[in-house]
C-alpha cells in the first residue's frame, strides 16, 4: 500500500512538472493570439483616417485624398444595393456566406487549389467576414502581412463578428468599405468612379465587372485596361451562373452589353495622372497608404497640364465641327504626355479631354491603353539601320527606292505596303524618307535589319507590350503593334537624351503624416545607351529638318513650333489612330488622337489631328523658354554627295548636298546614276557605228535601278537610250500581269527558305483552257515551273538566285498556243544599298 502511494505522489509530480511548460506554452500561444487584439467596439475607428494631399511640383494641391481609408466613400444602405451586385459578391467572394460561421476551412483549401489549378484568381481565400475583420480591425501593417499569425487573428476576429453582427450587416460592411480602385471605397463610389452612375442603376453587367475588382483592382483596372476588366467580368458572370443566380443566357447577354465608363464629378486635378499616382502609391507603399495623412509632391506641372486640356479641347472641337468642305471628324478622344527627357519626370499625363464625360468613355486613359502607333516606331527602325557596327550601314544619305514593292513575310506570305495617299517618290534619301514619313523604305529598311531586334531595342527602351516577336511582322515599321503612349515618349527621350533611356518617374517627395520621410526623387546615374549618340543626334537632325519633311507636309504644317524641334507624326490606315510625337531638348511630347471605343475617324490623319494639338501646347510651356540647338555629339563629318544616290558628286550630277556622317561610313564609290550617252539624233536611239558623225551627240541620262523603271516610266522621265536591237516588239495576246518586269526580288535569311515565293499571273485570250509557266535561265534553257487548268490561272514559283526570263504559254480550245513576251526578273541574295549591280548596261 506504501509503494501504492508513494508511486502516486511520483507521478503526480511528473504531471506537474509536465503541466507547467504545456502551460506556459498555452499561455504563451494565448498571448500569441489573443494580445492586443482588436476590440469590435474598435470597428468604427477603422472608418477614418487623416486626409492624404497630392500636390504638383509647384506645391499646388491636385486632390485631397479623403478618409475613409484615403478615398472617396459614400455609405448606402443594403437594401439601396442592386440585388445583381450582391449576388455578384458573394458568387466571386464567398458563395456560401449565408451557411458560414465567418470563417470556412474547407473553402480557403478550395480556394488554393482552385487558384492554382485554374492559374487565375477565381475566388478569395478569406470569407466576407474575414475581409472586413481584416480590413476595418487590423491595422495597415498586420494587413500586408502574410502569416499563420495574421491568419488565425483575422478568423478569430471574424468569428467573434458573426456572433455580434447579422449576415446584412456584415454584407453592408463589406460593400460600403472595400477598396474597388482609382480612389473608390465602396460600391456606391465606385459606381460613380467607373459609370458616373448612383449603385442602385447598375446593371447586372455593371455589377460583375465591379465585383471583380476588388481581389486586385489595379490588374483589372477597367480605365487602364479595359481588355482584362472585361476578362474579369466574364470569370464573375460564369461564377454567378455555377452559384445558380443567374442562367447562362442572361449570363451572354451581360457580357456581350457595351460598357460606358465616365466618372461622376467631383473635384480633382489632372484626374488620371492622380489616379496614376495613387496606384504607385499602394504598390511602392503599401503599409503606409491605408493610415493615412502623407503628403505627396508629384512631378506634375498643373500649368502644363491645363495647356495640354485646352489645347486637346480647342482642337478636337474642331476637328468635330462640320463645313461644306469637311464632313465632322468624329474623334473624341485624346490624350497628351509630357516628360522631360533628362530627369524622366512625368510633367503632364492627360487621359482623356473630359474624364466625367461617359459618353466618350473620358475615364479611360487613354496615355496607358495600347494602341497602334502608325509611323511612329520608323526612327527606331532607321536607327538600327543606321548603326555603324552593321556591316554597310546606312546613312542619312543612302539612296531608298519608294516604289511598289512586293516584300514576303517570314509566313511566306506576300506583303506590299503603301504611302499615305498611294503616292510613290521614286529613289529618294534615308533622310528624305523618314522626315516625310514614306512607308516603303521603312519596310525595306526594317527588313534588313530584323524585326526581332526592333523589338529587342524598343523593349531597352521601355516599352513593355511588345512582348512575342513571332507575333510581329515587317508591317510593325508602319504600326502592326500596340504602344502606351508613355511608354512611346519615353522612348523618344532616348533619342532626346543621346541614345540613353531614362526610368520614368512620377514623385518627387513622400511624407508620412508624422512628418519622416518616406522617398526623395534623385537623379539616376547615366544609363549605358542602347542607341549610338551620333546615331541618336542623326535621327534628330532629320525628324528636326523642315526640307526634308517638305514634300509630305509642306512648308506651315503643325509641325513647326518656330524653333529646333524633332517631330514624327503616326497614323493607322483605318484612321482609328494617330499621333504627334516630338521634342526639343527641354522636352519630350505625345499626343494620341482617336476614340476609345476603337471607331475609326473620318480622314484624320497625324498631322491634322495629334499635330495641332501638339503644336500649341509646345508654344505654350516654351514660350519663356530658350531656344536651344541639339547638342552634336564627337565622331561626325560632313561630306558632299550626290543629291539622289547618296555617293560622291561626279561631273555629271546635276544636284549636290552637304550630308552629316559618323565618321568611318562617307561613301567611297562614286555616282552611277546619271551616265553619260552618245545618240543618234535622227532616232533618239543609241549611236553604233552605222551613225555617222554629224549625228552623234552627248547627253547625260538618268539610269535607275531596274525595280524603279516602270515608276520612272509613270512619271514621264526619260529612259537611257538603248541600240536598235532592243527596240520593243509589239504586245502579245498573253501577257503577265504579275510580277512586274525587271523586278529584284532579295532572298532574306529572315524567312524560311521555301516561304520565299512569288505568285505568277497572266491575262488570256478567252476560250484559254490551260496556262503554263516556263522559267529560262542566263543559258536559255527552259523549265516548266507549272500548268494551270482553272481561272484565275495562278500559280507560285519559289525563287532561286539567278537572273531569268518568265513565259506563259495559254493553250486555246482550237488547239493552238499563244505565248508571252518573256519578262525578265533577277534574284538576289542580300546586297547592300551602296553595292548594288550596276543597272544602266547597255547588252
Amino acid at each position: 500500500m506504501r509503494r501504492f502511494w508513494t508511486n502516486r505522489r511520483r507521478w503526480q509530480k511528473i504531471a506537474l512538472i509536465a503541466l507547467v511548460p504545456l502551460g506556459i506554452a498555452f499561455g504563451a500561444l494565448y498571448l500569441w493570439l489573443f494580445a492586443d487584439l482588436p476590440s469590435l467596439d474598435n470597428l468604427q475607428a477603422g472608418l477614418a483616417l487623416p486626409s492624404t494631399r497630392l500636390y504638383d511640383r509647384h506645391g499646388r494641391l491636385l486632390y485631397e485624398v479623403i478618409d475613409p481609408q484615403g478615398g472617396r466613400n459614400r455609405v448606402v444602405p443594403l437594401e439601396q444595393i442592386p440585388e445583381s451586385l450582391v449576388q455578384a459578391t458573394i458568387a466571386t467572394e464567398d458563395r456560401y456566406f449565408y451557411q458560414s460561421i465567418g470563417i470556412d476551412l474547407v473553402g480557403i483549401l478550395r480556394a488554393l487549389w482552385i487558384n492554382v489549378q485554374g492559374g487565375e484568381v477565381r475566388v478569395g481565400g478569406s470569407t466576407i467576414t474575414q475581409q472586413v475583420a481584416r480590413n476595418l480591425l487590423l491595422d495597415p501593417q498586420q494587413r500586408a502581412e502574410r502569416s499563420l499569425r495574421r491568419k488565425l487573428r483575422e478568423m478569430i476576429l471574424a468569428l467573434q463578428l458573426a456572433a455580434r453582427y447579422s449576415k446584412s450587416e456584415i454584407l453592408a460592411l463589406y460593400l460600403n468599405q472595400t477598396y474597388y480602385g482609382n480612389l473608390a471605397y465602396g460600391v456606391q463610389s465606385a459606381a460613380e468612379v467607373y459609370f458616373g452612375k448612383d449603385v442602385s442603376q447598375l446593371t447586372l453587367a455593371e455589377s460583375a465587372l465591379l465585383a471583380g475588382l476588388p481581389q486586385a483592382p489595379a490588374l483589372h483596372d477597367p480605365l487602364r485596361d479595359p481588355q482584362a476588366a472585361k476578362a474579369r467580368q466574364r470569370v464573375v458572370l460564369n461564377l454567378m451562373v455555377e452559384a445558380g443566380y443567374i442562367t447562362r443566357a442572361a449570363a451572354d447577354r451581360a457580357y456581350a452589353e457595351p460598357l460606358q465608363y465616365g466618372s461622376a464629378k467631383f473635384i480633382m486635378n489632372a484626374p488620371h495622372f492622380v489616379q496614376a499616382v495613387w496606384r504607385q502609391l499602394e504598390r511602392d507603399f503599401p503599409e503606409h497608404i491605408y493610415r493615412g495623412g502623407l503628403r505627396v509632391i508629384t512631378t506634375l506641372d498643373l500649368d502644363w497640364q491645363r495647356a495640354a486640356e485646352e489645347a486637346a479641347r480647342r482642337h478636337l472641337a474642331a476637328l468635330n465641327t462640320a463645313s461644306p468642305e469637311k464632313p465632322s471628324s468624329q474623334a473624341v478622344g485624346a490624350a497628351v504626355v509630357a516628360l522631360d527627357p533628362h530627369t524622366g519626370q512625368l510633367l503632364v499625363m492627360l487621359g482623356s479631354p473630359d474624364f466625367f464625360n461617359a459618353e466618350i468613355d473620358g475615364a479611360i486613359n487613354m496615355a496607358l491603353v495600347p494602341r497602334q502607333p502608325g509611323s511612329t516606331l520608323k526612327p527606331f527602325v532607321y536607327a538600327l539601320a543606321f548603326d555603324p557596327n552593321r556591316p554597310e550601314p546606312w546613312t542619312p544619305a543612302t539612296m531608298v527606292l519608294d516604289v511598289t514593292t512586293p516584300f514576303v513575310t517570314k509566313r511566306g506570305e506576300s506583303y506590299t505596303p503603301h504611302n499615305y495617299g498611294l503616292v510613290e517618290h521614286g529613289p529618294v534619301s534615308v533622310r528624305e524618307a523618314l522626315a516625310s514619313s514614306y512607308n516603303i523604305p521603312a519596310v525595306a529598311a526594317l527588313e534588313q535589319v530584323g524585326v526581332g531586334n526592333l523589338i529587342r531595342l524598343l523593349t531597352q527602351l521601355g516599352v513593355t507590350t511588345l512582348t512575342d516577336p513571332e507575333r510581329y511582322d515587317l508591317s510593325i515599321a508602319l504600326g502592326g503593334g500596340e504602344v502606351r503612349l508613355t511608354e512611346l515618349v519615353a522612348a523618344y527621350a532616348a533619342l532626346a537624351n543621346q541614345g540613353r533611356p531614362i526610368a520614368t518617374s512620377m514623385l518627387l517627395r513622400v511624407e508620412a503624416a508624422d512628418g519622416s520621410l518616406l522617398y526623395e526623387w534623385q537623379q539616376p546615374p547615366p544609363a549605358d545607351p542602347v542607341i549610338d549618340e551620333r546615331v541618336a543626334w542623326l535621327i534628330t537632325d532629320i525628324l528636326s529638318d523642315p526640307e526634308a519633311r517638305m514634300p509630305s507636309f509642306g512648308v506651315r504644317s503643325p509641325l513647326s513650333i518656330g524653333r529646333p524641334a524633332a517631330v514624327k507624326t503616326g497614323t493607322t490606315t483605318d484612321f482609328r489612330d494617330n499621333w504627334t510625337v516630338g521634342y526639343t531638348p527641354q522636352i519630350v511630347v505625345g499626343v494620341w488622337v482617336g476614340n476609345p471605343n476603337n471607331q475609326p475617324m473620318v480622314n484624320v490623319s497625324g498631322v491634322s489631328g495629334a499635330g495641332p494639338i501638339w503644336n500649341d501646347f509646345m508654344r505654350v510651356v516654351l514660350k519663356d523658354k530658350p531656344e536651344l540647338t541639339f547638342e552634336r555629339p564627337d565622331g561626325l563629318v560632313q561630306a558632299e554627295v550626290c543629291a539622289l544616290s547618296g555617293l560622291l558628286p561626279t561631273p555629271y550630277c546635276p544636284q549636290r548636298r552637304v550630308e552629316w556622317f559618323i565618321r568611318g561610313t562617307v561613301p567611297t564609290k562614286y555616282d552611277d546614276l546619271y551616265q553619260l550617252f552618245t545618240i543618234d539624233a535622227r532616232t533618239g536611239l543609241l549611236a553604233d557605228e552605222h551613225t555617222p558623225e554629224r549625228y552623234r551627240r552627248e547627253r547625260v541620262y538618268l539610269v535607275l535601278p531596274q525595280e524603279a523603271r516602270a515608276w520612272a516610266a509613270r512619271n514621264g522621265i526619260e529612259p537611257p537610250p538603248v541600240p536598235l536591237s532592243q527596240v520593243a516588239r509589239q504586245v502579245a495576246a498573253v501577257r503577265f500581269l504579275t510580277p512586274d518586269p525587271h523586278t529584284i526580288f532579295q532572298l532574306t535569311p529572315l524567312i524560311p527558305r521555301e516561304a520565299q515565293r512569288i505568285k505568277l499571273s497572266a491575262a488570256v485570250p478567252s476560250g484559254t483552257r490551260a496556262v503554263s509557266y516556263w522559267l529560262r535561265d542566263a543559258h536559255g534553257q527552259e523549265r516548266l515551273i507549272a500548268t494551270v487548268e482553272h481561272e484565275p490561272y495562278w500559280a507560285w514559283w519559289q525563287l532561286e538566285v539567278g537572273d531569268y526570263a518568265l513565259i506563259a504559254r495559254a493553250q486555246l480550245a482550237d488547239g493552238t498556243l499563244q505565248e508571252s513576251q518573256a519578262l525578265p526578273l533577277r534574284v538576289i541574295a542580300y546586297v547592300p544599298p551602296n553595292q548594288r549591280p550596276p543597272s544602266g548596261e547597255v547588252q
